[in-house]
């Protein structure tokens, strides 16, 4: 009898140390929880893309701790792991369908479009061409990636990082490269983040003070006629050469729409706030979930952050090359700075241009210039989403 209770006993705590997470980690698991610690830190500390960084840092924390995945994500089946094998769901198996279901990035943009003004876009259509130059990231990147031996639906949704815009980049990996969707969401958002450390050496080194110091004519005022009919007709226009880019960019349109209509205020308010945030919150937390260690860290994992380094620089050099090219066919009309605000991170690469232009004038303001650029960046990165889709989908 007494042996019989010390066998159970000693099988109790078996099966405590069994379900314990100190049973189950590995290193790995705690490499990616200093990681998500240091993202936490620029999100918290830093103020680096908070809104977007902070979800992911912690989802990454979530899934890291060890024995968590079970719970989090639920139980598999004997066979290959994948989203569809869960037997026993847990609440990630539902936060994450919307984005294995491609659901939540084009919300994103729904919401992007409720808060944008195209206004400075209208006003100022050769904005539309220092986008496109912005896009020369993307190209580069996906060339790169296909040279490190990446296959062509791999190199594009890596290359999308270039877009300088998370949840296109989210919507094409999870198309073209559903493994590496937190590998390229993570990479994407750290360098939105981190484009004021990006973006100001390369505008600095390729304009002259001359051309920072360039003072731009006011933009004119864009009636609410303009304002309504572009959305429309971006959509149409696009729609009928580029169906692909339409889930993200029609939804972009559909939110300014909403805007700039005047008669959907509550639309257009619950699309800006509350289904923003909302859907902000669940994107986030799902593509951190998905950063496991055993995943993540790999050689592959080293070679997609460099190659989204290089599209960020590339991005931000096109642009301004593009924005110089229109300095000297408009005889100085144009500073260059605002070149750099043709990647989609908005309105952040716009506040880098106003910064840097400061720098040499104080009372040189380019906020509103570069916002043109800034939203046709938006444009061109679904644009070229849709294109690599069409192209290797």
């Amino acid at each position: 009898m007494q042996s019989l209770i010390l066998v159970s006993v000693g099988d109790f705590f078996s099966n405590l140390w069994q379900s314990m997470g100190l049973a189950n980690g590995t290193w790995q698991n705690y490499v990616m929880i200093v990681i998500s610690l240091i993202l936490m830190y620029l999100a918290i500390v830093k103020k680096f893309e908070p809104l977007l960084l902070l979800p992911i840092a912690f989802g990454m924390f979530l899934i890291n701790l060890p024995g968590a995945e079970r719970v989090l994500w639920g139980t598999y089946p004997e066979g290959e792991i994948s989203y569809d094998s869960v037997e026993n769901r847990g609440l990630l198996w539902y936060l994450y369908y919307g984005v294995d279901k491609v659901i939540y990035p084009p919300l994103i943009f729904l919401g992007i479009g409720a808060m944008t003004d195209f206004g400075p876009l209208i006003a100022n259509p050769k904005s539309l061409l220092i986008g496109a130059g912005a896009q020369l990231g993307i190209f580069i990147a996906l060339f790169g990636a296909i040279l490190l031996g990446f296959t062509g639906a791999e190199a594009a949704a890596i290359a999308i990082i270039g877009g300088a815009d998370g949840p296109t980049a989210i919507y094409v990996a999870k198309s073209l490269a559903d493994d590496l969707v937190p590998i390229i969401a993570i990479a994407a958002y750290s360098y939105m983040a981190l484009i004021p450390l990006i973006q100001k050496p390369f505008m600095r080194l390729l304009t002259t003070p001359k051309e920072r110091a360039i003072r731009m004519k006011p933009l004119r005022q864009v009636s609410k006629t303009e304002k309504i009919i572009f959305p429309i007709a971006i959509t149409f226009i696009v729609g009928l050469i580029l169906p692909d880019a339409i889930p993200l960019l029609g939804m972009l349109m559909f939110g300014n729409l909403l805007r700039e209509s005047g008669v959907a205020e509550r639309l257009s308010s619950q699309a800006q706030n509350g289904l923003m945030n909302t859907i902000t919150i669940f994107l986030g937390v799902s593509v951190g979930c998905k950063a496991q260690g055993a995943i993540f860290l790999s050689w592959d994992t080293i070679f997609i952050i460099l190659l989204g380094v290089v599209a960020f620089i590339f991005g931000t050099v096109g642009g301004l090359l593009t924005a110089k090219v229109l300095c000297k066919v408009t005889r100085g009309q144009i500073n260059p700075l605002i070149g750099s605000a043709g990647v989609s991170a908005v309105p952040m690469a716009a506040r880098i241009s106003e910064d840097v232009g400061r720098e040499s004038d104080p009372q040189n303001h380019l906020l509103m210039h570069a916002m043109g650029p800034n939203v046709a960046g938006v444009i061109g990165s679904a644009i070229a989403a849709g294109f690599l889709l069409s192209v290797f989908g």
